[in-house]
């Protein structure tokens, strides 16, 4: 492994830890037994929710993985050769103790040169969308999750382990005032110092709606109270449905399946995501909101800020009157993908709104994290510092 001689220490706002199989099940109450199954498939395990198999994460048991950074190549030249998705992602390996428990974690985390991390969980991104019909399972199975989360990762009643790991508790939204009781627990009880809220519509009783409408507001209260980091990772967002649309296909996305259509697409969930927060107001009645979205690149950002510019030009009255472009300035943080122009995007947001991440151990960050700063190299030695963990850590007062 490289070392990389770093003036600064690194804070990554993205790593990923890979469940076990009862991760969603160990604390879910008994009368929603077998909604989370693993079932046999031609000698292979698959998940199946509410009895559908999905495919979303081909391998739920995660014995087997790509390498982390195997699809470095990919991002930053392109497929002239026209490679599968199986092919890019090349030879995979068993995982390690690393991928599932803190303090190997921590010994890997040394060697990758990274002071701290924010610890996401993987297989949570399908569980919202496949139970979007069942608000109150969804409820349970998040609750089960982040109860494991605290279990394995946390230390001594802490989502913090050695002031090294902040493993981020999903909320999900569909009861208000259960979504608030959560919050409490993660934040106040165990405390959380990030949370993980899915950068989609809201299922409920009476269906979908955005999470920035006025009937959110005790929880955004919550939230700003207690000010926690509010953190919008790439997840299953629900959008396959639109792309079914077009193409009479399946209604999930499949892992190892060129589909031009989608990628075409794939930025929609976080560019609505984001206008929501204003064109709904919630920015507005809550300006000390943090934010960060994470995973989702920034390539998004400014066709939308460029796009909110104009609609505030013909509505302005639609915004409150507060132009959006400042709002989003204000309380939105980005973490973009490494091959992207960090430069630009500091330029665009202020380089005390940018984030380091690297997605490890998944295929799509970087194997070496700390070769990021080599994307910044030309930025003032301070602006290097906040992107690459000053920013965070100022986020979370750590």
């Amino acid at each position: 492994m490289t070392k990389v001689d770093l003036p600064y220490q690194l804070f990554d706002a993205d790593n990923h830890l890979y469940e076990t199989k009862e991760a969603l099940t160990r604390h879910l109450p008994k009368q929603y037994e077998g909604a989370i199954q693993y079932v046999e498939i031609n000698g292979r395990t698959k998940i199946a929710v509410l009895g559908q198999i999905s495919e979303y994460i081909p391998n739920p048991t995660f014995e087997v993985v790509a390498r982390p950074g195997a699809m470095e190549e990919y991002f930053k030249h392109g497929n002239p050769e026209g490679k599968s998705r199986r092919e890019i992602f090349g030879k995979s390996m068993k995982a390690i103790d690393a991928f599932r428990n803190p303090e190997a974690r921590l010994k890997v985390m040394d060697d990758l040169q990274l002071q701290r991390a924010l610890m996401f969980p993987t297989l949570a991104s399908l569980v919202e969308e496949r139970m979007r019909h069942h608000p109150e399972l969804i409820h349970a199975v998040i609750e089960s999750l982040n109860r494991w989360m605290l279990d394995d990762w946390g230390q001594d009643g802490s989502f913090v382990h050695s002031d090294r790991i902040f493993t981020v508790p999903v909320i999900t939204l569909p009861i208000v005032e259960r979504a608030i009781a959560e919050l409490n627990w993660a934040v106040v009880e165990h405390g959380a110092k990030a949370i993980l809220v899915r950068p989609a519509p809201v299922p409920g009783f009476k269906g979908m709606r955005s999470f920035a409408m006025p009937e959110f507001d005790p929880f955004w209260k919550r939230v700003v109270e207690l000010d926690v980091l509010v953190t919008m990772h790439s997840s299953d967002s629900g959008y396959s449905r639109y792309d079914a649309e077009w193409e009479g296909n399946s209604l999930e996305m499949l892992p190892f399946q060129t589909n031009t259509f989608a990628m075409t697409n794939q930025w929609r969930p976080v560019t609505d995501a984001v206008a929501s927060w204003v064109c709904h107001g919630a920015l507005n009645r809550f300006p000390d909101l943090k934010i960060a979205v994470i995973e989702n690149g920034s390539a998004w950002l400014e066709p939308l800020l460029q796009q909110l510019s104009d609609v505030y030009k013909k509505a302005p009255e639609g915004f409150g009157f507060r132009n959006p472009i400042e709002a989003i300035k204000q309380s939105l943080y980005v973490s973009p993908f490494w091959e992207e122009d960090l430069v630009r995007l500091s330029d665009v947001m202020g380089a005390d709104h940018v984030l380091f991440g690297s997605d490890w151990p998944h295929p799509e960050g970087l194997a070496e994290p700390a070769r990021y700063i080599h994307e910044i190299k030309d930025m003032k030695l301070e602006h290097q510092a906040g992107i690459m963990g000053g920013n965070l850590a100022r986020l979370l007062k750590v």
